[in-house]
């Protein structure tokens, strides 16, 4: 596998095949919710587009990242989404990392949203897609985020048929400072964390489905597809 891993300000042309790594939370909050019963997940470019989307379909589910707030029902949390049921439903995200990067990596032929709990399908819809020119979109900390790197590697060494085992890459992304500052936030009592977060980002495997992204319209959905 030609592999490629890029922060987001490095994506300046369409890639041929990309990856939007983003662990802790985002596309870990998004597998939890297709697992819950979610038919879709609307990425909103911005905060105004998700509350602009929640007022034309009221029966849409929104949530963002950090505190809850106003025309928001959720935060990004797997540890507070989990006991939703959100069968049949609409979701909105708009986060500060993971929805950027699909935005910033639309246009490709196949695009991918992934982290630890989605990685082996995704690995599968990589391989079968037959592009070995793949564009891995590590968002956390301007492209060096430890968590998400590690989870881009994982994923290209599984597509490349190495088939290694998960647990040095788990390792390096519970040692990652994302993990340290949600484990802090949660000790502090922040809102919109919960205690489960870090281990619940940090499960290899846990769905069998990927999650493929494209415009609908005028709109990025993400759709997941069992392998």
């Amino acid at each position: 596998m030609d592999a490629r891993f890029a922060g987001i300000a490095e994506i300046t042309e369409v890639p041929p095949v990309a990856v939007v790594i983003d662990v802790m939370r985002a596309f870990t909050v998004t597998a939890w919710a297709f697992d819950r019963g979610a038919e879709k997940v609307v990425l909103a470019a911005s905060l105004d587009e998700a509350l602009d989307l929640k007022a034309g379909h009221p029966d849409w589910v929104t949530l963002k990242d950090g505190p809850p707030a106003p025309g928001f029902d959720l935060v990004n949390s797997p540890g507070l989404l989990r006991s939703m049921d959100l069968t049949g439903r609409t979701v909105v995200q708009k986060t500060t990392n993971g929805t950027v990067g699909v935005h910033a990596a639309k246009g490709a032929s196949l695009l991918l949203c992934a982290s630890f709990v989605v990685a082996g399908a995704t690995a599968a819809a990589l391989r079968a897609h037959g592009d070995r020119r793949v564009t891995f979109v590590v968002t956390g900390g301007r492209g060096r985020a430890e968590e998400d790197l590690a989870c881009a590697q994982y994923i290209a060494e599984v597509a490349a048929g190495t088939e290694p085992a998960p647990d040095g890459f788990l390792a390096r992304a519970a040692g990652s400072k994302a993990a340290a500052d949600l484990a802090d936030g949660v000790r502090s009592g922040f809102p919109g964390m919960h205690a489960d977060d870090v281990p619940l980002c940090l499960e290899a495997d846990r769905f069998g489905f990927a999650m493929v992204a494209a415009a609908e319209g005028p709109l990025m959905v993400l759709r997941a597809h069992k392998r």
